[in-house]
Parts: structure tokens; sequence; C-alpha cells
């Protein structure tokens, strides 16, 4: 059976995994107020409002 003759670091074994790891988009949806792209499950940036209900009030613009 095969026993490695000495222990590998963690960097060596890190950087083994981390050659292949490649970082997705962010799953954009459409927000239901003001159809604008945000992340989903968060507050809208833009009109301040998640499941329907206002979280962040914005102030209006004269």
């Amino acid at each position: 059976m095969a026993v490695p003759k000495n222990k590998i670091s963690k960097s060596k074994s890190s950087s083994r995994c981390a050659a292949n790891f490649k970082v997705g988009t962010p799953n954009l949806v459409n927000c239901p107020r003001c159809r604008k792209l945000i992340k989903s499950h968060q507050v809208c940036p833009n009109c301040g409002y998640y499941d329907g209900e206002l979280i962040i009030p914005q102030e209006e613009e004269k």
C-alpha cells in the first residue's frame, strides 16, 4: 500500500484545490416593484422594498 514519505503542507494541498476553483456570477432577479436587477433575497437599493414591504425609506427627489 502506498504511504506518503513526508507530510503534505496545508498550503500545498489548498493550492492544488484552488487551481480548479471558479467564482460564478451572482444570480440576479428583477425587483417586482421597480424592475431593476438585484441579487435575490436582498433589499432593493433602488426602491428600498423587500417582499412587498418598505424596509429602507428613500428620500423623495424634488
